[in-house]
């Protein structure tokens, strides 16, 4: 019998013409040359916008119903799973069970490549039965070449629970489009390393897992204007985050912003609306859960003008 790869026609496994002879060329052209190829992963990431942006619905219906996000991947797709759910708590005070991912060869495999675990169907659905997915979470598969087993287990077992599901993938002809809520599918192109998907594939995935993710966090009131205010104060440098936070809501200097977040337990939006809203610390923080821990909501304040006007003051001044 003749042998045939199933991965010989999948575009992340192409030759790119454009880097026949890169080991030939001075590092300075090589640089050229994949800044050149990165270029198209913005442009293949942009054309994917709409379902970017149903895929930021999906998750934020499923956040506010209680549900939680599950990334599923192997390798590079994998680790790119847990760089992103490990941002989530830091970044937006979210629970380490609202975000989380699920690799291939578990949490050896992140330091260490394990080949062959990428293959176990069986493993991907025991992953999912393992944390008792439900209908109201949600499961981001993410699998450059689009066939990989782990992956797919996963999806199996997701799916035999109700549990919505978008695939995040560089073959925009996987057969997995009539068996997911949405796929995905930003086209690269051939990578620079012929099967690296480490390159292009990697970037652009990390692309749209951060859209998919900050913009859903947005959505539910992790932000007020575009400053991180569900932000958590675990090192020096997040304290003096959220100081500054607070001095350019509230007008006040930074340190009485530190004073205030003393009051506040450090809880960066209850430290806003004391101020804002004149309250206590415990009305500050029931007008929050009635708002649906918005900001904009508990205060009805509009952020940008005083943004705009801060940024324009080193202008007026000079």
């Amino acid at each position: 019998m003749t042998y045939h790869s199933k991965w010989q026609d999948l575009p992340t496994e192409a030759i790119n013409p454009a880097t026949l002879a890169i080991d030939t060329m001075a590092v300075a052209d090589i640089v050229d040359l994949i800044t050149a190829e990165d270029k198209r992963v913005v442009t293949a990431v942009h054309r994917e916008r709409e379902r970017i942006a149903l895929g930021v619905e999906i998750l934020v219906t499923a956040l506010k119903k209680g549900g939680r996000i599950f990334l599923v991947g192997a390798g590079t797709s994998g680790r790119l799973g847990i760089v992103e759910a490990a941002e989530m708590p830091p970044t937006f005070g979210t629970p380490p069970t609202l975000v989380q991912a699920i690799m291939a060869g578990g949490q050896e495999a992140v330091f260490r490549a394990r080949e062959g675990v990428e293959d176990n169907f069986e493993e991907g659905a025991r992953s999912i039965a393992r944390l008792r997915v439900t209908k109201r979470d949600v499961i981001i598969g993410v699998s450059a070449s689009g066939i990989t087993q782990f992956v797919r287990g996963a999806l199996t077992g997701g799916r035999k629970k109700g549990t919505r599901i978008i695939f995040v993938t560089c073959w925009p002809g996987t057969e997995l489009q009539n068996y997911v809520d949405l796929i995905i599918a930003p086209v690269v192109g051939p990578e620079v390393i012929a099967g690296s998907t480490r390159l292009k594939a990697g970037t652009a995935t990390k692309m749209v897992l951060n859209m998919l993710t900050t913009i859903s966090m947005i959505r539910v009131g992790k932000t007020y204007g575009n400053l991180m205010v569900d932000v958590q104060t675990g090192s020096e440098k997040l304290k003096d985050r959220a100081r500054r936070i607070v001095s350019i809501v509230t007008g006040v200097d930074p340190e009485a912003a530190g004073d205030l977040l003393q009051r506040a337990k450090w809880n960066v939006k209850a430290a806003i609306v004391m101020k804002r809203g004149d309250m206590t610390l415990a009305q500050a923080l029931r007008k929050l859960k009635s708002a649906d821990d918005s900001i904009r909501q508990a205060l009805g304040e509009d952020l940008e003008p005083r943004l705009r006007k801060l940024l324009a003051a080193p202008e007026e001044a000079e």
